[in-house]
């Protein structure tokens, strides 16, 4: 059986959950899940009754699940905004460590938002860094890639466009960049995540070794696994390695994780099924 640590010690109800329906819907546009269902998954991932009930209400609250009451059972489906903030995430999640980057056009944005936006200015800080932006001192960022495409649409989303700038450039060949570096990531920290990584799920990688895994262990291992390495997208900007040498795990963290999300797919594909299901 499943032995690991209990999810609920990695983060909070609400963002399991979105780490759950991102994983285990499809498709995602329309579906229903009975919130019973949802609730007894979270619980079986390390949450109370409680706690998930009042995660899944502050997730409708900020619209990022729609509720739907049929007879006297309660469903839920993901709304417009979930969708894209999904698809925003998948795109980073599966193409990280799969591109080059190369030092060519980076991106500095800086922003004085005011404190009567201050929800809105904590929402665009943490995308930044899902975007693989680093703060280099408040209110000033970078990301050594071209995101002036995403950033703008996040600034116009927020309403907060007439607080920022942004600029695209090079680093300077008179300044060693990598100062800079060090100041707005702590590289040290995302190479020992992905060393963790491996350490942790390294020994499901072989068949022989999940056998022992029935459906709702595989369910709570495939969360466990997406949930730990979808924080990594915060973490690595994945510089350019003619600056910075590449975290020396990243590669074999990477390989893992593809690996083993699709072999624990239809273990635990059946068991969110059968959980969440009510007529």
């Amino acid at each position: 059986m499943y032995r690991l640590e209990r999810v609920a010690d990695d983060g909070t109800p609400g963002e399991v959950a979105v780490t759950v329906l991102g994983a285990h819907l499809n498709p995602r546009e329309g579906r229903l899940v009975w919130s019973g269902g949802l609730v007894d998954l979270l619980a079986q991932l390390g949450f109370t009754e409680g706690a998930a009930r009042v995660a899944l209400a502050r997730l409708v609250q900020r619209d990022l699940l729609a509720r739907t009451k049929r007879g006297r059972h309660v469903h839920y489906s993901l709304t417009i905004r979930a969708l894209a903030v999904l698809s925003d995430g998948d795109r980073r999640i599966f193409l990280l460590g799969k591109e080059k980057p190369a030092a060519t056009v980076w991106t500095v944005l800086w922003h004085t938002i005011p404190e009567e936006h201050r929800r809105s200015r904590e929402r665009l800080v943490r995308r930044l860094r899902f975007l693989g932006f680093g703060q280099v001192q408040d209110g000033t960022w970078i990301a050594p890639h071209d995101r002036e495409t995403e950033v703008a649409a996040l600034l116009d989303e927020l309403s907060v466009t007439e607080h920022a700038g942004l600029l695209l450039g090079a680093p300077s060949a008179v300044v060693d960049v990598r100062t800079v570096l060090a100041r707005a990531w702590d590289l040290d920290a995302v190479a020992a995540g992905y060393t963790g990584f491996v350490a942790r799920f390294g020994e499901y990688t072989t068949a022989r070794a999940r056998r022992d895994l029935d459906d709702r262990g595989a369910f709570a291992l495939r969360t466990r696994l997406t949930h730990t390495f979808r924080q990594f997208p915060f973490l690595d900007p994945e510089l350019p390695d003619d600056l910075v040498p590449p975290p020396a795990d990243r590669a074999r963290a990477v390989r893992l994780f593809h690996d083993l999300y699709a072999a624990l797919e239809p273990p635990a594909q059946r068991h969110f099924d059968e959980v969440t299901a009510h007529e």
